[in-house]
């Protein structure tokens, strides 16, 4: 039920509660021999906590929430600075804490075990052995979905993260914020993925409209830039060496400031997360708000969206450094235009969305429209009643037989539209409809999405599932998060000719006619 009431608020609802829950937080490293009960007894003279959780990072870490800000207050006046002979510390006094036990020896026997919150997941290969025993694949997916997904631990601890990066920017700018976007907000963030943060200056902007009566026009003078882009490159320029230089816990600090997207890339020890930093990007929140929605709307989406993420990690599909193949966020898109082509649809078009919009949900960034329902209570729910199972393979065998030459994916409309141009992929920009977000991916990292596709659902279309559940072999989702060639290289080569593949069939003729070349010139010489 609270998953229920949390899931129905509005995407900023839930960004702003949390940000202030997070302005609430403190972060301790604990001494290793610690007793839960006296720490909170301790911590509790201090205000009321509203909750709290331990984890494991580089030693014992405990997050308190408080219920009122000041609690927080009085604490840090009560915190020393740290006693270094051989350094000088940099005397900025952040919400990071180490509480060691003033009698080690005396209050090591009242130490008690503590629950520890997981901050990564499972590998796949620990995931799949819990797979064998769901009776159905939709079981499988929910099973893959609660092992990934962020725990409510882990995203108090990455709005803290954003928080504690707040706490520096506001040193120049008071009226600025730090937010999260991307996976870490989107309902479709994993255990272990980036904290993507952008500062935020329209706090700052709806403040000067109040500013507007009496018989005085009036202003802010502030310092002058030919372009905005430069005006982000000195402020993250800024924050990148105060947070360098300043900051406890701020390693491998990386200005990439001629970047399309300038950033500050670093890691933040202390909730062991790596964090990219940018500014006021628009866009990319809304994208954030969409897939919110798209995630609240049926459990189905967020089932069906990690576990084919998990499936292209596994095959080398997808990858978590830039490169030619498919980004999680093209794939995402193409599995709510997937979604969107289902009879009844399982979620709305934007088009869609866009008409339930009323006048606050009304955006123009940039002179793109990106205007859309915000209220999740006006969206119908879907008559859709198609179990995972069905989903998973339709998905395998839709996009299996995509005529990818000729059509595009277009999320406004929900439908195939001829390609505008002749990218082996192309994915519309649901927002900057001039823009392709799969514009890197080449053809032989599509060809070879095709083939372990069709592999996909060759598999699950013919295997016999009670026999391989007798024997305790991978069955359903278990058998395609085990690669394919492993098994029997062979296997993948013969089936996609039997599916026949004129493109993957020329792909492997000229693999074998390179190899004998290959081979040739290592005779001649």
């Amino acid at each position: 039920d609270a998953e229920v009431n949390t899931r129905k608020k509005t995407f900023t609802e839930v960004q702003t509660e949390r940000l202030e829950q997070a302005e609430r937080t403190v972060l301790i490293k604990c001494p290793p021999k610690l007793n839960e009960k006296k720490l909170l007894q301790y911590l509790s003279s201090h205000g009321k906590i509203n909750s709290h959780f331990f984890f494991e990072n580089r030693g014992i870490h405990a997050l308190i929430e408080f219920s009122e800000k000041n609690s927080v207050a009085s604490l840090q006046d009560v915190i020393g600075v740290p006693r270094a002979s051989e350094y000088h510390v940099v005397p900025f006094k952040s919400r990071l804490f180490t509480f060691t036990l003033k009698n080690p020896a005396s209050q090591a026997a009242e130490e008690t075990p503590l629950r520890l919150s997981p901050q990564s997941h499972i590998p796949v290969n620990e995931l799949i052995p819990k797979l064998y025993h769901a009776d159905s694949i939709s079981s499988q997916m929910y099973i893959l979905l609660n092992e990934y997904q962020l725990t409510e631990e882990n995203i108090k601890l990455r709005f803290l993260a954003c928080s504690l990066v707040r706490d520096f920017a506001r040193a120049y700018f008071p009226d600025s914020t730090v937010k999260p976007f991307g996976s870490s907000v989107n309902t479709f963030g994993k255990l272990g993925c980036d904290v993507d943060m952008f500062l935020d200056f329209h706090d700052t902007q709806k403040h000067a409209t109040k500013m507007k009566k009496g018989p005085f026009e009036m202003e802010y003078q502030m310092k002058r830039l030919p372009s905005e882009r430069l005006a982000t490159q000195k402020i993250l320029s800024v924050i990148g060496d105060c947070l360098d230089n300043f900051g406890p816990g701020y390693t491998n600090v990386q200005k990439i400031l001629n970047a399309r997207c300038p950033l500050v890339k670093f890691s933040h020890q202390p909730t062991g997360f790596q964090c990219d930093l940018s500014v006021s990007n628009s866009i990319a929140i809304k994208s954030s708000e969409l897939l919110y929605i798209y995630g609240c709307l049926d459990s189905r989406v967020r089932a069906l969206v990690f576990s084919l993420r998990c499936w292209a990690r596994v095959h080398g599909l997808t990858n978590s450094v830039p490169g030619t193949w498919i980004t999680n966020f093209s794939l995402t898109m193409m599995i709510m235009f997937f979604l969107q082509k289902r009879s009844p649809p399982i979620i709305p078009t934007l088009d869609r969305l866009k008409e339930l919009a009323d006048e606050k949900d009304k955006h123009v960034i940039g002179g793109y429209d990106c205007s859309f329902v915000s209220d999740l209570s006006k969206i119908n729910p879907t008559e859709n009643t198609e179990t995972l199972d069905e989903l998973l393979c339709d998905f395998f065998e839709y996009f299996g037989n995509f005529d990818f030459r000729k059509n595009s994916l277009n999320l406004r409309r929900g439908k195939e539209v001829n390609k505008p141009e002749s990218s082996p992929l192309y994915i519309w920009n649901p927002f900057e409809q001039d823009l392709n977000i799969s514009k890197n991916v080449n053809q032989p990292q599509l060809e070879k999405f095709v083939a372990v596709a069709r592999e996909s659902a060759w598999i699950l279309q013919k295997e016999d599932r009670t026999q391989r559940m007798i024997n305790k072999e991978p069955w359903g989702l278990a058998a395609l998060l085990i690669p394919f060639g492993k098994s029997n290289p062979n296997k993948i080569k013969s089936r996609t000719k039997r599916i026949g593949s004129e493109t993957i069939r020329s792909l492997l003729d000229s693999l074998k006619l390179s190899n004998t070349a290959n081979l040739q010139n290592a005779v001649g010489k």
